[in-house]
C-alpha cells in the first residue's frame, strides 16, 4: 500500500461517523447516481466502486439488479460501516480496505468502476488510474463524479443550503469544510483531462455542470 494514499484528513473515528450521518440526508443523490451506473451496466456485471465511504451509493445499486458490488476504501472504519449498512439493507456487496493506487484486484476484474467525491483525495490520481484502466475489462468504462476546484463561494453555499438542506451548525461547518479543504483539493476541467492523458486512458469525456465534473472513461 502506498505511504500516503490520500490527501487531507484521514477518515476515521469522529469524522467518519460525522460525514456518515449528514451524508446519509443525501440519499436521493445517491439513488440518482446508482442509476447513472444502472444504465450502463447489464445484469451480472462486476461493479467497482471507489471510495464507498458509508457505502450508499453501492448499496442503492445492489437493490436495483443483481450484480457483483465489490467496494474498496482506504478507511477501516467506512469498510466496517459499509458492511454494516449493506447487511442492514439485504444486501450482498464486498467491502474491501485498500488503496486506489494500488488495488488488490486482477486484471480485467470489473466491468464498471463508479468512483463518487472521492477522486480529488487520492494523493496519486494518475497512478488510480492506471489501476482503473488494469482492473476494467476491455471495453469497460469508469465514471468518476467530482466536486471542481474553480466553484464561486456562492454556488457552494447555494449547494450546501439548498441542495442539500443543511441548517444551523452543519451548514456552517460545511460550508467551511468545502471552502477550505474539499474545493482546494479539487481539479479544474483541463486538470483532469492532463491526467488523463497520462494515463492509459489517454482520453475521456468531461461534462462539466454548476459545481462538478462528471468524467467518462473507457478502456480500449
Amino acid at each position: 500500500m502506498s505511504e500516503n494514499p490520500t490527501k487531507g484528513p484521514e477518515m476515521s473515528g469522529f469524522i467518519a461517523t460525522w460525514y456518515a450521518k449528514n451524508t446519509e440526508k443525501q440519499i436521493e443523490k445517491y439513488r440518482n447516481d446508482a442509476k447513472k451506473v444502472f444504465s450502463s451496466v447489464s445484469e451480472g456485471d462486476a461493479v467497482l466502486e471507489l471510495a464507498p465511504g458509508p457505502g450508499y451509493l453501492s448499496i442503492e445499486l445492489a437493490k436495483m439488479g443483481r450484480f457483483h458490488i465489490t467496494g474498496l476504501d482506504i478507511s477501516k472504519k467506512f469498510v466496517q460501516m459499509a458492511q454494516a449498512n449493506a447487511t442492514r439493507a439485504g444486501v450482498d456487496i464486498d467491502f474491501r480496505h485498500g488503496d486506489a493506487a494500488q488495488m488488490p484486484f486482477d486484471d480485467h476484474a470489473f466491468d464498471f468502476i463508479i468512483c463518487r467525491a472521492a477522486f480529488k483525495n487520492f494523493s496519486k490520481p494518475v497512478a488510480a488510474l492506471d489501476e482503473m484502466n488494469r482492473v476494467l475489462k476491455p471495453g469497460g468504462k469508469a465514471l468518476i463524479i467530482d466536486f471542481k476546484k474553480d466553484v464561486s463561494k456562492d454556488k457552494l453555499d447555494q449547494f450546501v443550503s439548498g441542495d442539500l438542506g443543511f441548517t444551523g451548525i452543519n451548514s456552517l461547518v460545511t460550508k467551511w469544510m468545502f471552502r477550505f479543504v474539499v474545493i482546494k483539493q479539487a481539479y479544474t476541467k483541463d486538470e483532469v483531462k492532463e491526467m488523463i492523458a497520462k494515463s492509459k486512458f489517454q482520453t475521456g469525456r468531461i461534462h462539466e455542470g454548476l459545481i462538478g465534473l462528471e468524467v467518462w472513461l473507457e478502456k480500449k
